[in-house]
């Protein structure tokens, strides 16, 4: 005789408890996407404090083994004989004559006070010296990435979408040649070209853009246009590869199929997904170009940061190249960080932990 199986049959109590637990399985990663972009966020956060101090000792230890002394530098520059009493004066005056351990302690202090210190060679506080040049690094970089991702993007993705005709062969001639040319030699053919057919020159005085923005812009666009089309090229050729990767991707062919338009299939599914490269190259490059410009600044007699930190390093002004290194340190963290945001925003299948 057959044993009768043991059926369940479920209560409407019991059915109510599964479908809240099934319903709350489903929303719960909608839920809390927030709760833990925000989580993510508040680590990454935290994390730029160590990183940026890190980044201070090691910034403070290599000037230290430059060969030279700033003290020596700057008193036997100004000619005449220098006793020994006087330059061990100095040195007390700068703090040189401590120890190595207390001088990076004092310096670590400063930074979480927001106290920089007093560069070695002007006197003047090097959160002044920093201020005063960094408009005309901000305003290039900020305009010339701008430039960039505007020429850089659709001329990409136009490439892409013409693959192997003239169209395509035309954004690559371009892009080449922009990888080709330095920004610097391709400002002073600017200049050049300015100076003789037209016998004028930009202004060589800087006015902020809020007080006289024809004398601002008049001054700026062409290292501007010099350094957009140099990182206009790099952007471009990523943003082609990454495009033509995307576009043969299976949910691509799914979409045409489905009789969805080109513009349609290119601006909601293959662009959205082939950003996250090209994002990331962007921040790379605005980082990169707050405290690169050292060449392009002296071609345009632009008082930049780039000018500052070469003029630095090379008076040994200690206080002055570790405050500059450290603000090139948290943009580029800083950029990172909001990169890493973008990929969440730009593509839900990312998600942080």
């Amino acid at each position: 005789m057959a044993t009768p199986s043991a059926s369940f049959n479920p209560s409407p109590t019991w059915n109510w408890w599964r479908f809240s637990a099934d319903f709350l399985a489903i929303r719960r990663p909608a839920s809390f996407e927030n709760q833990t972009l925000l989580h993510y966020m508040i680590r990454r956060l935290l994390w730029m404090g160590p990183t940026l101090v890190g980044v201070a000792v090691i910034v403070f230890v290599l000037m230290r083994l430059i060969p030279g002394d700033i003290v020596e530098m700057r008193l036997m520059g100004e000619g005449g004989m220098v006793s020994e009493a006087q330059i061990q004066a100095e040195r007390a005056r700068l703090g040189l004559d401590q120890s190595l351990g207390w001088q990076i302690v004092h310096w670590l202090v400063g930074i979480v006070t927001l106290d920089f210190g007093q560069s070695m060679w002007t006197g003047q506080d090097v959160t002044y010296e920093i201020w005063v040049r960094l408009p005309v690094s901000i305003q290039i970089t900020l305009m010339s990435t701008i430039l960039s991702t505007l020429i850089a993007i659709p001329l990409g993705t136009l490439a892409a979408l013409r693959q192997d005709t003239w169209v395509d062969y035309t954004v690559r001639l371009f892009s080449i040649a922009g990888l080709a040319t330095p920004s610097f030699w391709l400002g002073i053919l600017m200049i050049l070209f300015l100076l003789i057919n037209f016998g004028w020159m930009p202004p060589v005085s800087y006015e902020h853009i809020w007080v006289d923005p024809a004398h601002n812009l008049t001054m700026l666009i062409w290292p501007v246009m010099a350094t957009g089309y140099r990182y206009s090229a790099v952007t471009t050729r990523m943003t082609r590869s990454t495009v033509l990767e995307v576009l043969r991707e299976d949910y691509i062919r799914t979409a045409r199929a489905k009789g969805l338009a080109e513009i349609l299939v290119v601006n909601r599914h293959a662009l959205s997904n082939a950003m996250l490269p090209v994002i990331t190259l962007i921040g790379y490059e605005f980082a990169f170009l707050l405290g690169g410009l050292v060449v392009t600044e002296q071609v345009f007699n632009l008082n930049g940061i780039g000018n500052l930190l070469v003029q630095a390093v090379g008076q040994k002004d200690y206080t002055l190249v570790q405050g500059l290194i450290l603000l090139v340190a948290f943009v580029f963290v800083l950029t990172n960080f909001v990169v890493d945001i973008l990929y969440a925003l730009l593509d839900p299948r990312i998600t942080y932990r």
